[in-house]
Order: structure tokens, then sequence, then C-alpha cells
């Protein structure tokens, strides 16, 4: 990025020159940037594809205050044409009362209700869900594998109707000058995004993501990190989108459903230092197959104690890729990241969202909660992602956040964890503004560079392209 304006040349999809304007003639179609500031495509780097997605038909979960309030709205809630209710995004770990099967059964009655945790890793049912699903739980409340199992379920919708959520969705991200993204629903993703391409689909590029129990048919399907993934009988129809992503392992819980693994109990419940739901040594033999298989490998590890098994895992394994949110980190683990070259995949907005949940049950901690400063000291390679729909899928508030940690009246938390919005924005994006590079490009309405933290989050997009592709104008 440059104050002075220049001509961007593309040809087959790539760079191929950038001069003043006017230096060189212009040639073939022209796209008038209009006076805005080029940049790199951007990356969202963490999406539950197919949940985010479908989130725009349920019930938004994350105003209400209480228990009792968010069983309100789902009594007033219409059910979906499965006559099913489905509302998300609530968060319980700040309310005054507590989840319970009574409250939810006395507000929806015989109609299955199934409402899902902003952090996905747990979900209240009432009693007509439970029986449906063949669940059982003394206070609705299903945790961690069960809660997946649920969302699992509740996203395996006709293809028809899941394709035209992604397809809308794709279109949101290309609005905000999102040109990729890495997908970890937890589907079979090898399918579903060449049938998605084949019916048209061409926002952005997606790396997909793996999960342990669909590792051995990856492994049988020859499937490895970084390669394009298309459907075999129609070479033309992957257009270069789709690339095969990591092995994805989820190795502890969350801090909204207080089941991070991390050193210290939770306040109030002494027993409780969260959960590793996956042992250290099926850990490392997960990484050692995926590393002897050519998958890279992104591990989830929020806690503390999740990041140190996570890394010695990476170090038992010899596997390459990311962990995953690392919102707790113990000093002595800066170091290791960056020897082991592993990178941290976080998500900035999280450190804002969840900063009044840390003042509550992390309080007792003593390692580093939402490092970035730290990890950027430390020379750790960091990639910003959302979570979506975790958080929303918006590259400009995961850079708003890093670099002014606050999006309120109240001053930056941590601020010695700020990074500088350069910095920001390289862990945004995967390539540069140079010749040969892809024409991955987004066209912003003002300069990211000396943009305010208000001004991040409402940056205009004026165009996104793909591979030389507009896939959005104003």
């Amino acid at each position: 990025m440059d104050d002075e304006p220049v001509d961007v040349f593309i040809e087959d999809g790539r760079i191929s020159d950038i001069a003043p304007v006017g230096a060189l003639p212009s040639r073939g179609e022209v796209l008038d940037g209009q006076g805005a500031w080029a940049i790199p495509g951007l990356w969202d780097n963490h999406v539950h594809t197919v949940q985010w997605a479908l989130a725009t038909e349920r019930v938004a979960l994350g105003g209400a205050a209480s228990a009792a309030e968010a069983a309100g709205i789902m009594a007033a809630a219409a059910p979906l044409p499965d006559g099913r209710k489905v509302g998300s995004g609530f968060r319980d770990a700040l309310w005054p009362d507590a989840p319970s099967l009574d409250l939810i059964d006395a507000a929806t009655g015989s109609v299955p209700t199934y409402l899902i945790n902003a952090d996905v890793h747990s979900t209240w049912l009432n009693s007509a869900a439970l029986r449906l699903e063949g669940f059982a739980s003394p206070d609705g409340m299903l945790r961690e594998q069960d809660a997946f199992e649920i969302s699992r379920r509740l996203n395996d919708v006709d293809p028809a109707r899941q394709d035209s959520a992604v397809a809308a969705a794709g279109q949101r991200a290309a609005s905000r000058g999102v040109t990729g993204l890495v997908d970890f629903d937890m589907g079979w993703n090898a399918d579903a995004w060449p049938r998605r391409i084949a019916a048209g689909f061409a926002s952005h590029r997606v790396e997909f993501a793996i999960y342990p129990f669909d590792l051995q048919r990856a492994i049988g399907a020859g499937l490895q990190t970084g390669e394009l993934h298309q459907d075999p009988d129609s070479p033309e129809a992957g257009r270069g989108l789709i690339r095969v992503g990591p092995l994805k392992v989820i190795s502890d819980g969350s801090l909204g459903t207080r089941t991070a693994a991390c050193s210290h109990p939770y306040p109030g419940d002494p027993q409780n230092f969260g959960v590793l739901t996956v042992p250290p040594a099926e850990l490392s033999e997960l990484l050692t197959t995926a590393a002897g298989a050519g998958l890279a490998v992104a591990v989830h590890a929020i806690g503390d104690r999740a990041v140190t098994a996570a890394l010695d895992a990476f170090t038992l394994s010899g596997a390459v890729g990311t962990i995953e949110h690392a919102q707790l980190v113990r000093h002595a683990d800066l170091a290791r990241f960056a020897r082991l070259g592993v990178i941290a995949s976080v998500q900035p907005q999280h450190a804002l969202d969840d900063r009044d949940i840390v003042g509550r049950h992390w309080e007792g901690q003593t390692s580093i909660g939402y490092p970035l400063g730290a990890l950027r000291d430390a020379g750790v390679e960091l990639r910003f992602g959302s979570d979506a729909p975790v958080a929303a899928l918006d590259p400009w508030q995961a850079m708003a956040a890093a670099v002014t940690r606050t999006d309120d009246e109240r001053e930056p938390w941590h601020p010695e964890e700020r990074l500088t919005r350069a910095q920001a924005l390289q862990a945004s994006v995967r390539t540069a503004l140079r010749p040969g590079e892809p024409a991955d490009i987004a066209l912003c309405g003002s300069d990211p560079l000396a943009a305010s933290g208000a001004a991040l989050r409402a940056m205009p997009v004026v165009a996104t392209l793909v591979d030389g592709r507009v896939t959005h104008t104003v």
C-alpha cells in the first residue's frame, strides 16, 4: 500500500504488473477503484461454515441475560419447517440463574427445542428434544462430545438447503473483503465443497478440515494438506478454489462451558480443572498419523494445560500446523511455539467478548490470557479468524480487536497485548500485492494502516476479487 495511485494489472488470475496510474496502457476490462486502497484479500482462518450459514435461520440468543430470558425467547419463537425450535448464541457463564430442564420444558412444552451455546461446547435441550435425540440429562444440558453430536445433527439438513445458506454466507463474506477461509465444519467436506462448486459457488477460496473420526477415510482417499481438491469427473469444476486443509483435533473444552483444561481450578468448583478431551498419548498418536499421511494439524487448545499438551504432541510427532484459540498460555510455552514453528491461530474478538467471563472464571489463573503481543514478541506467526458463528465473520472486527483491545467505553483490556495495524493486517492475509501473486484483492474505502478501531470495524469494502474475478462490488 502506498499513497500514490497505481494501476494493478491482472492476467490469468495473477497480478502481472503494478504501475503508476496511466504509466502503462490499459488492456482488457477495467475496474475503477474510485480511489480505494488496495490490500491483499482477507482470510478468516477459523470458520464453522455450515453452523455459521444456518445461524441466520435460528433464534438469536446472544442478548439473553438469564436462563429465564432465553427460555422465554424460545417460547415465543416459531418452529422451523421440520417442527423443531433451534436457538443459538447464548452465553450462560455470567447468568444469575442456571439452565434447567423444568425451566425449558415449562416454556416450550412438547415442541423439540434446542439452545446452542455461543461456544458450541454445550447445548440446552428440552425433554422432547432429549427423547427425540436419544439422550438423557437431569438439567437438559449436554456438553462437549454430546453437544457436538447435537450440532452435527442439526447441521445435517437437506443438501440443497445447506448449500443455499452457504452460498448466501459466502456473498456476505465477500462483501467484507474475504477471499479465503478455513472450514472446520464437522461434516465430510471432501464431498460437500466440490458439490457446492459444481453448483456455482465462487465467493472465496476454502481449505477444509478433516476430523479424527474421518481420518482413515481421508488417508484412504489420498487427501493431503494443500492439494487442490475437485470432482475428478469435472476437472474444471474446482476453479482452483478448494484445497485440503488440516486434521482438526479438539483437545479440550471451552471457557464459556467451564471445561477448558487449566492449571488452576474454576472458582467455586475446586475439583474442576477443565477436561483434556483427548488424552496426551492419543493426541501424539493422532498427530504422528497425520504427519505420516501428509496432513497438517489444527489442534483446538484453549486452556494452558491443553496448550502445553498440544505443544508436547507437536514435539513428539514432528507434525506441522496450528494451535487454535490459545486463550491461556503459560509463559514458558511462548518460546516453544516459535521454536517448533507452530502457528497461533487466534480470534482477537474473543478476548473482548470474554473479558467479563475471564474476570469471574479465570481470575485465579497465572498464565497469559488471550496473548497476542506476547506471542508476537516471541516470534510466533499469528493467523486471525472469527470462529464464526461464535463471533461475526468479519476480519475487520478481528483486526480492530487486536489493535484496540476494547470495543466499548472501557479502557483497553491488557493493552500490552495490542498489535500494530500492520501486524493485524499481516495476520489476516495470505498473499502480497506484487507481480506473480494470486489476484486476490480487497479494495478498501480508507487506509487501514491509519484507521481508528471504530473505522476498522466499519471499513467499507468497495470491491473484492478472487483469482482476478470480481466477487463483490458496491
